[in-house]
């Protein structure tokens, strides 16, 4: 059984050096950069011992910077950093923090992410901590989103577990976070702290401080290993806990909010004001730019109060902030709303006359976009009856000649998952509709055109799971595909071990890709080497025969007949058992990076390189454009024929071409035109292939003759 050789150093992919500089500024150096390079610095700046995680839009960068750190920032400090398994994993790290005066960071993607780590969670909030504790949520919510469309708040709610939603303004956004695991300190409870796509990577500057070393670490060690019954979450502690934290921790939290000024009143005039998170103040503002209700710089005339701590809320500051006024909006994107229940709630309970205004105003769902905020806002100063002050002029519309075609997401030129979608497409022709689960990652572009294959996406490493009840009803095999990054995360566990263990007739897909790619290519434990360098590696086939599992094959993706072979193969050996096909092409992305350079480097010391690209023969393509729906690549389009007798555009293949061979292999495979042909072209030829070229030259003259 072969398995490709991936990227062995970290000198082959990625660096992010110039991040990792900036870690290092000390007292009074001016720190410039994105938002969550920021905040990755001033998680050291506020002492944290030990950092953790696992990589999802928009936070992954944070992970990224710190394993490239972890040699010449983290370790003089003394900061654990890990890549945990899965964000389970990495909430259950904060663990050391229940007893331990050390202080934790761990970071991940929302929702999803908080639902997997939401265990661990519940649990860490129940039994309280004693370092402070900060989960650093990349939130992705709106029409940019990649996951379902729910919000962190919930969870917060649920655990009790305050949570941060700063105004973008990166100084503030510094400072709450080191103020996090002070409330953290103060409350015994894990603090969140969420931030939005757009605030992820803005720029912006602050003042730094120097970098604090952790009390304890390797370099002090902690006095002796510490054990307290209520600290368990089993009961009785669990009573007890539960009441400390509705009598104490939570009140404690509200009481620190106020006296550090968390939040922030803008004060202005008159009997109406709008309540908002810190997320959303720089939407609001821009809305009452648009309105002429506010400057080119946010200032304007009506109160506001910006709720950087969405949860507790602080109904000290509420009430204060509604006296005097007759009505008052709160702006809350996405549904349910969380926040103006509670603001109407104490209205009420308190007798104040304010009416509360949210979503009846605004869209009761969807994402705050400017231009969404102004006509809320609109409509509520329109049922108010206040007057507009000098309206700013809508922005100019531009009418486009024509709608703009729809661009789904797809996979990279030359991804080694195409070619394998590829072949269960032609699979599907032959046999009929396959009900195939799909999982989390790259692969779960296959859903969209060309491919269109896919019924289900239940969560990363679940697909075999979410298949199982599906293929007995249908009288197939139970098909499911998975990255290496899904089988690793859970896929192992709740996937492949059930389905050996219950005997599922069933045919598993893995795509061994080498890295978690999705996300930006992180780096998995079948990869080779951890994500700071160090030789480590896992083998997937190897641990599957340690469960048992005996029909493995390997196969080659780019080669589409033999991968549709050993697909129909896989399809028909019936029975109580687990088929595993993997497909162990590297991400081309990455194999790109490492090429890239060596090629480079051969051609600056004088060497023979190869360079490759696919193109189409016009004269012999026929124009049915079927090699098109068959692999969807980028590099494949179209172009004017040359031929006067075609009625349409032959196929193309435009200068993005990897010379992967999908397209001459999808055209044997579906016995389509051999249109198809390689040329490459030789950089610094040696003597000996300069004498071949020449003689095949003269060949070829002697022939044409």
């Amino acid at each position: 059984m072969r398995r490709r050789g991936y990227a062995t150093t970290k000198s082959m992919e990625r660096s992010f050096t110039g991040d990792v500089h900036k870690l290092t500024l000390g007292a009074g150096d001016i720190f410039h950069g994105e938002a969550i390079l920021a905040l990755t610095k001033a998680i050291l700046q506020a002492g944290v011992a030990y950092v953790g995680g696992y990589p999802g839009a928009p936070i992954s960068h944070l992970m990224d910077v710190l394993a490239d750190a972890r040699a010449d920032v983290l370790a003089p400090l003394g900061v654990q950093f890990e890549a945990s398994a899965s964000e389970a994993g990495a909430a259950a790290l904060l663990g050391a923090s229940i007893h331990y005066p050390l202080r934790g960071a761990v970071t991940w993607k929302s929702i999803v992410g908080t639902n997997v780590a939401s265990d661990a969670l519940s649990n860490l909030a129940s039994a309280g901590v004693t370092g402070g504790c900060l989960v650093l949520v990349g939130e992705d919510y709106g029409e940019g989103a990649s996951v379902i469309q729910e919000r962190t708040h919930a969870i917060a709610l649920k655990s009790s577990l305050p949570l941060l939603d700063p105004r973008y303004h990166m100084p503030r956004l510094v400072a709450l976070a080191e103020q996090a695991f002070d409330l953290s300190e103060v409350c015994h409870l894990p603090v969140m702290l969420s931030l939005r796509i757009r605030a992820n990577h803005m720029t912006g500057s602050f003042v730094c401080k120097d970098n604090r070393p952790p009390p304890f670490s390797p370099h002090r060690l902690l006095p002796q290993a510490l054990r307290d019954y209520g600290r368990i979450v089993l009961p009785p502690s669990t009573y007890a806990q539960e009441r400390a934290k509705v009598a104490e921790r939570l009140p404690a939290a509200r009481q620190f909010i106020v006296d550090q000024e968390m939040n922030e009143l803008f004060p202005g005039h008159g009997r109406t004001g709008i309540i908002m998170p810190g997320g959303q103040y720089d939407t609001v503002l821009r809305g009452l730019r648009l309105l002429g209700l506010a400057d080119a710089y946010g200032r304007t005339d009506l109160p506001l109060l910006v709720l950087n701590v969405v949860h507790p809320l602080v109904p000290a500051q509420i009430e204060a902030f509604l006296q005097n006024k007759e009505h008052v909006l709160v702006v809350e994107e996405g549904y349910p709303a969380f926040i103006a229940p509670q603001v109407a709630a104490l209205a009420h309970h308190t007798g104040l006359a304010s009416r509360i205004w949210g979503k009846d105003v605004l869209p009761e769902a969807g994402e705050y976009t400017a231009d969404v905020v102004r006509d809320g806002l609109a409509n509520w100063l329109a049922a108010t009856g206040q007057a507009k002050s000098h309206p700013a002029p809508p922005p100019p519309r531009i009418e486009l000649p024509m709608a703009l075609p729809p661009r789904p997401p797809g996979f990279c030129t030359g991804c080694p998952e195409r070619p394998l979608f590829t072949a269960l497409k032609l699979l599907q022709q032959e046999r009929g509709p396959l009900h195939i689960s799909m999982d989390i990652g790259c692969n779960t572009f296959a859903t969209l055109p060309p491919f269109n294959i896919g019924s289900t996406v239940l969560g990363y490493g679940l697909s075999l799971a979410s298949g199982g009840a599906v293929g007995p009803a249908l009288g197939q095999p139970t098909v499911v595909v998975m990255g290496d990054g899904g089988f690793w995360h859970n896929g192992l566990i709740t996937g492949v071990s059930h389905a050996h263990w219950h005997g599922y007739d069933a045919v598993l897909i893995i795509i061994e890709n080498g890295y978690a790619s999705a996300t930006g290519q992180q780096h998995v434990p079948s990869t080779g080497v951890t994500p700071w360098g160090r030789p480590s590696h896992i083998s997937i086939e190897a641990t599957l025969r340690g469960l048992g599992i005996r029909w493995i094959r390997r196969v080659n993706a780019y080669d589409v007949a033999e991968s549709k072979h050993i697909l129909a193969q896989a399809l028909d050996d019936r029975g109580p058992q687990l088929r595993v096909i993997i497909s162990d092409e590297e991400c081309r992305l990455a194999r790109q990076r490492r090429e890239r350079k060596q090629k480079a480097a051969a051609v600056q010391a004088g060497l023979p390189v190869r360079y490759a690209r696919f193109g189409v023969d016009q004269a012999v393509c026929s124009g049915d454009h079927a090699c098109m729906r068959l692999s969807g690549c980028p590099s494949l389009t179209l172009h004017t024929a040359v031929d006067p007798l075609k009625d349409g555009p032959t196929a193309w293949v435009d200068k993005s071409c990897v010379a992967c061979g999908l397209c001459g292999s999808a055209a044997h495979a579906a016995r389509l035109c051999p249109s198809f042909y390689r040329a490459e072209r030789l950089v610094n030829p040696s003597l000996w292939q300069q004498v071949w070229s020449r003689l095949g030259d003269w060949c070829l003259r002697i022939m044409g003759a």
